[in-house]
């Protein structure tokens, strides 16, 4: 089944709420019409109703199936003012909360930690900084995760499906921060039908070289086989042993990962980003995320050069992302 068809298939009937700050952007605010107009999802969108209306006037959508709230003059805005600063601890006054909760990015991860909705996605506008800072700061990272971390769900033609991370978060993570974006990834690959066998990568495969960096994967690799031991996970093992199975015979015979491998954790986000943009560039896979992976209640984060379907696509997967255990 097509990738969107099957996660339409998978959020029908769930009536899952995805909060959209930036409701005064064309592309959202056209995406978010389709999706309640197609029975997917109900959007809440922020932004002076006023202002919103204009919009939608000039594009000629329908707003009959949208909330609109407006962050400056919400009802909620005393309860959600209070329920930050206990939130934060001592990390925000009381003025502080009153004044950060008005920004639409904080506005709408309270609504989704408060439960008044079911993920966010932002991003068309505002900095992968503006949009993440307030999920870790609120949302924060569920048991077990230290780290949030960005997977792309890297498919070509309707048969082709890779799930590759983190390309968009950690710069250099740790071997424990590598472990957990493996296991988080393998639930993530599940969500899009992907029956995950996760490759650690490197540079080297099964001690064929010696470097600090290969250290880095082995051990990550251990220790995500002891957080998920059930999981099909094999490492240290470079893209061709992972990925070809003549190639996997002659380097890792013993591995039952090695030549099938459709999920990919890179060692670092360097890597990780050159990777999946040779891919997307050089093989024609379409590139679909980031999706931030190990929050406590999903927030997805655009391009800002995102389109109407691109946002429509990752409301859809952020929606579907309430179903991963």
């Amino acid at each position: 089944m097509d990738l969107i068809q099957s996660l339409e298939q998978k959020v029908t009937g769930k009536n899952y709420s995805i909060v959209f700050p930036e409701g005064t952007d064309p592309r959202i605010l056209g995406a978010a019409v389709r999706l309640a107009s197609d029975g997917l999802i109900q959007p809440i969108v922020l932004g002076e109703q006023s202002a919103v209306e204009a919009v939608a006037k000039d594009k000629g959508f329908n707003l009959a199936k949208l909330t609109i709230r407006d962050p400056q003059t919400d009802a909620l805005l005393p309860e959600m003012a209070k329920a930050f600063f206990e939130r934060r601890n001592g990390k925000a006054t009381e003025e502080q909360a009153a004044a950060m909760v008005k920004d639409p990015n904080y506005f709408g991860t309270m609504l989704v930690y408060m439960g008044k909705a079911d993920g966010m996605v932002s991003g068309a506008v505002h900095s992968t900084a503006d949009t993440v800072r307030p999920a870790l700061q609120i949302i924060k990272t569920r048991p077990g995760v230290s780290r949030t971390s960005g997977a792309f769900i890297m498919q070509r033609g309707r048969d082709e499906r890779y799930l590759f991370a983190d390309n968009a978060i950690n710069i250099d993570p740790d071997a424990q921060t590598l472990a957990e974006i493996a296991v988080e990834s393998a639930k993530t690959a599940k969500l899009f039908d992907i029956d995950p066998k996760v490759a650690m990568l490197s540079f080297s495969t099964k001690g064929s070289a010696k470097a600090p960096q290969v250290d880095k994967v082995v051990e990550a690799t251990a220790l995500a086989q002891k957080l998920a031991p059930d999981l099909a996970l094999d490492g240290e093992l470079q893209f061709d042993a992972a990925f070809v199975p003549t190639v996997a015979k002659l380097k890792a015979p013993e591995s039952k990962v090695a030549g099938n491998a459709n999920v990919f954790i890179f060692p670092d986000l360097q890597s990780g980003n050159i990777g999946y943009k040779i891919a997307q560039r050089l093989g024609n896979f379409e590139a679909i995320g980031p999706i931030l992976q190990g929050l406590n209640k999903p927030v997805s984060d655009l391009s800002r050069g995102a389109n109407e379907e691109d946002v429509y696509k990752v409301a859809l997967i952020t929606a579907a992302q309430n179903l991963i255990d």
